[in-house]
């Protein structure tokens, strides 16, 4: 599973340190973004250290890397930020299914950094819902077009909301 964000810095980042604990194995996932930071958002790394998840091997890369010729084939891409939805991806080897998953950017959230965490736990809390329904998918024998609609139906679970 390769989750994409334009800068992947915040959202793809917790989508994919959460998969690959809640995903019971049966799951690999990767991030990335089209126009990567470079750097994972102090916040995000922050809050999922607070949560207990390992952050040493997160990093903030460009998709380029799992689009290149012999790179690592994915089986599914899963926007979760609108600009990254929105931009002309590389053409993926083998195919993979999509779906967009859009989550309100934490990073964008100003204030006070009881403002800004708040913010990054919403995102978090989001995404988490949304991957705990796709763990409990059943994917061995599963058919690929009901895969894909089950995919695009998490995408339109809540999302992340800006505070009330």
């Amino acid at each position: 599973m390769l989750f994409l964000c334009t800068a992947n810095s915040a959202r793809s980042i917790l989508a994919e340190a959460l998969l690959n604990r809640l995903g019971g194995g049966r799951f690999r996932a990767f991030s990335a973004g089209s126009h990567p930071r470079g750097t994972v958002h102090p916040c995000a790394l922050e809050l999922l250290r607070q949560r207990g998840f390992a952050v040493a091997d997160l990093r903030s890369k460009s998709w380029d890397e799992f689009a290149a010729p012999g790179a690592m084939p994915v089986d599914c891409v899963i926007t979760v930020c609108d600009a990254a939805a929105g931009e002309a991806c590389p053409l993926w080897p083998g195919q993979p299914l999509t779906a967009h998953w859009g989550i309100v950017d934490p990073a964008a959230v100003g204030g006070s950094d009881e403002q800004r965490m708040a913010a990054f736990a919403r995102a978090f809390d989001a995404l988490e819902a949304r991957i705990r329904r796709l763990s409990s998918l059943p994917t061995s024998g599963a058919d690929r077009d009901e895969l894909q609609r089950q995919l695009r139906e998490i995408g339109r679970m809540p999302g992340a909301v800006a505070p009330p």
